[in-house]
């Protein structure tokens, strides 16, 4: 009769994830994810086979976790350029001021794996789409303004701020509506 585990998979991996991402995928060791959810590294070992299969667990609980803050947020907020601006804040908020945004790290955490790969994807369709309809009424412009303004926004996390920014956030709403600004038509400015 197996024993029960006494830490759930779930709080193995919410451990792994933040290992990952305050180290990257360097820092993912059985001893580090052991310690950290209170379990022999030999347990996890056993758990799951190797470090990969590790990695990659860890990396899919992110996705998950990312692809249900992308609903929320795409839910709680208008429907209008302030409100594709207002969603990407919002995924950008979170994290310890020492970890790196999900968002990046998962693709590029994911680059080398087919299954990673494809829910990044998959999300940035999604994405794509959410942002794409609070940016024009045009259909067959949606996806790709969207897109446009997703990487404007990766790019504004990559991109160094200055010593006189007051947060990420604020960052981003400054950088995000001036994309908006030369972007979109006149009249559609977000407050």
């Amino acid at each position: 009769m197996a024993r029960p585990r006494t830490v759930s998979e779930e709080a193995v991996l919410d451990a792994a994830g933040v290992l990952v991402g305050r180290g990257g995928s360097a820092a993912l060791t059985f001893a580090a994810v052991g310690a950290a959810a209170g379990l022999a590294a030999a347990t996890l070992v056993q758990r799951y086979g190797g470090r990969e299969a590790l990695l990659r667990a860890t990396l899919l609980r992110l996705w998950d976790g990312l692809d249900e803050r992308t609903a929320a947020a795409d839910a709680g907020q208008a429907i209008d350029p302030a409100g594709a601006i207002a969603l990407l804040v919002a995924l950008s908020a979170g994290s310890e001021p020492d970890m790196e945004p999900v968002g990046l790290l998962l693709m590029r955490e994911g680059v080398r794996d087919p299954v990673l790969r494809a829910r990044g994807v998959a999300w940035g369709e999604v994405l794509a789409v959410a942002l794409g309809r609070r940016l024009t009424p045009v259909r067959a412009a949606q996806t790709t303004l969207g897109r446009l303004m997703a990487s404007q926004w990766l790019g504004a996390l990559l991109w160094p701020g200055d010593a006189q920014s007051a947060s990420v956030a604020s960052k981003l709403t400054r950088e995000l509506r001036e994309w908006c600004a030369v972007v979109l038509p006149d009249g559609q400015l977000p407050r």
